[in-house]
């Protein structure tokens, strides 16, 4: 029982730790296929929507800005949890509560800017599709998140040569 505790545990850990770092991934450069990945998004949640192109023109630059500041704050949580991994040993009960006030500022300001999209959003999108758009954001995740398991578990089944 304890093992599947640990296993569930392990997994939600997991899980959260590529819904935080997914959309900083997707900002790096280093990413090939990151304009394959935004045409797959903008084509997923258009469909979910069903967008009209007057609805699309004025949806796409809200949830655009939208995602750019919240990327921005997930940076800074980030940012903020890599410095205490890095250095835990080393801060002061000071810096440590600095940091923890940090990351809940952040926490306050996500939630401020959903709020605030919200608002924007229904200035664009009839009430019917703003439910469905938090209905295909969550769609969405649990897609990547099932294809990045999928790929994980064919990295996994390596066939083994006898040597």
């Amino acid at each position: 029982m304890n093992n599947y505790k640990f296993e569930a545990m392990k997994r939600g850990t997991i899980v959260l730790l590529i819904m935080v770092m997914f959309p900083v991934i997707r900002l790096t450069a280093q990413n090939p296929n990151l304009d394959k990945l935004n045409a797959y998004k903008i084509g997923f949640f258009t469909k979910r929507l069903n967008l009209t192109s007057q609805e699309a023109e004025k949806f796409w630059p809200v949830y655009n800005e939208y995602q750019k500041q919240k990327n921005l704050i997930q940076q800074e949580k980030v940012t903020l949890i890599r410095n205490f991994n890095q250095n835990e040993n080393a801060l002061s009960d000071n810096q440590l509560t600095e940091t923890g006030d940090k990351l809940i500022a952040c926490i306050v300001q996500e939630s401020s800017l959903a709020v605030t999209f919200h608002k924007k959003l229904k200035e664009v999108l009839p009430p019917a599709k703003v439910i469905r758009f938090y209905q295909a954001e969550n769609q969405y995740k649990v897609q990547l998140l099932n294809e990045l398991q999928g790929v994980k578990q064919q990295q996994r089944v390596i066939p083994r040569h006898n040597l």
